[in-house]
């Protein structure tokens, strides 16, 4: 069932979308009662030169919330004691426009200048938002049940249709960051979604990587052909169904780290059908709980939906969400040093293939 769609303005103008998995939910008896300031201009986009990439530069997010106790939690439902983000009582799932976006549409004038020849400055026109799982404050999405994963998957599709067609956007990325290790600002269970006015390096380099294969192989698809192997393979493979596979990619940066991807090629998640959305959410969440039962504790992760770019390339993409953590041990951590953070050159401490072993043996 297509979840409910209701959209709403808060009352600084951003725009609040419910998703109800009951056709008969009421959201007009609800507005936002706060007073709320502007929302802040859109960060500027400076170009190095260097390294061929554009960095995007947002100080207005040195004053997002850090933290706050649970009974000032902007992520969960109005009470009559607190009045949050979500003017509602109660939710399923809740997308709104981040008060704190690394990218939007407001701009201000003047504010833009160049700097050099060299570095170019401009606006980082995209846009930004929250994707609240549920009002639960003490769950999480391996909690979830398989319908509100649907629900959530048909608002993320939702979303990158809308955020796709934005003027300037190159990409939309859906993410999940999870953990107080990974650098997590607010512990409600919620998602982020990025509309990007420029084609990040990760895919930048997966785009040439692909474009190279395609003619090197007389069109073929990259990750069609990476996944293939895969199958074949079965020692990465964790987990798998009619219309899914999670591996371990043979060349892991992260001790543990899962893909998991539609076995047909689709290019983002509004492509998905109805049954490859319902197949998602059984696989999706059995993999999450492999990842908290390895150490017996709750896994802090990235969860990051790679899709198709809006323009040039957009043939070569295929959907697929990586799953990675941190952790390394019970009591250890893998911290991006002098390697990583200065070379961008990984050194894993972990081998794929038992990292593999280690998360089909987790259940």
């Amino acid at each position: 069932m297509i979840a409910k769609r209701t959209a709403i303005r808060l009352s600084d103008g951003r725009e609040l979308i419910y998703f109800d998995e009951t056709p008969d939910a009421d959201r007009d008896g609800w507005p936002d009662t706060r007073h709320l300031p502007p929302p802040p201009p859109t960060s500027q986009l400076r170009y190095d030169p260097l390294v061929d990439e554009w960095v995007a530069v947002a100080a207005h997010r040195q004053t997002r919330t850090f933290l706050p106790p649970s009974d000032k939690c902007p992520l969960c439902p109005s009470t009559p004691d607190f009045a949050s983000e979500i003017p509602a009582p109660d939710y399923g799932v809740v997308v709104f426009e981040n008060q704190f976006p690394s990218f939007s549409d407001r701009i201000k004038a003047d504010e833009i200048t160049e700097l050099t020849d060299l570095v170019p400055v401009r606006p980082g026109v995209g846009r930004c938002e929250v994707v609240c799982f549920t009002s639960d404050h003490n769950s999480s999405f391996g909690a979830l049940t398989p319908e509100r994963v649907r629900t959530v998957v048909d608002a993320l599709a939702d979303r990158t249709t809308e955020m796709s067609a934005l003027p300037g956007v190159a990409q939309v990325f859906p993410f999940e960051n999870r953990g107080i290790e990974i650098g997590v600002t607010l512990s409600h269970p919620h998602g982020q979604i990025y509309a990007y006015p420029m084609v990040p390096p990760h895919t930048q380099a997966t785009l040439r990587a692909a474009q190279r294969h395609a003619e090197l192989t007389g069109g073929r698809n990259l990750y069609s052909d990476v996944l293939e192997a895969e199958q074949k393979a079965q020692v990465r493979v964790v987990a798998a169904n009619e219309h899914w596979t999670a591996y371990v990619p043979a060349a892991s940066r992260w001790p543990f780290e899962i893909q998991l991807a539609p076995n047909r090629q689709v290019l983002d998640i509004p492509a998905l059908t109805g049954a490859e959305r319902d197949a998602f959410g059984p696989i999706y969440l059995d993999i999450l709980r492999r990842f908290d039962a390895l150490f017996d504790r709750p896994m802090p992760y990235i969860s990051a939906w790679h899709q198709a770019v809006t323009g040039e390339g957009r043939e070569l993409g295929y959907l697929h969400l990586q799953l990675f953590s941190v952790r390394r041990a019970a009591d250890k951590l893998k911290y991006l040093a002098g390697s990583e953070s200065a070379m961008g050159a990984f050194i894993n401490d972990i081998v794929p293939e038992t990292a593999a072993q280690l998360l089909r043996d987790a259940l």
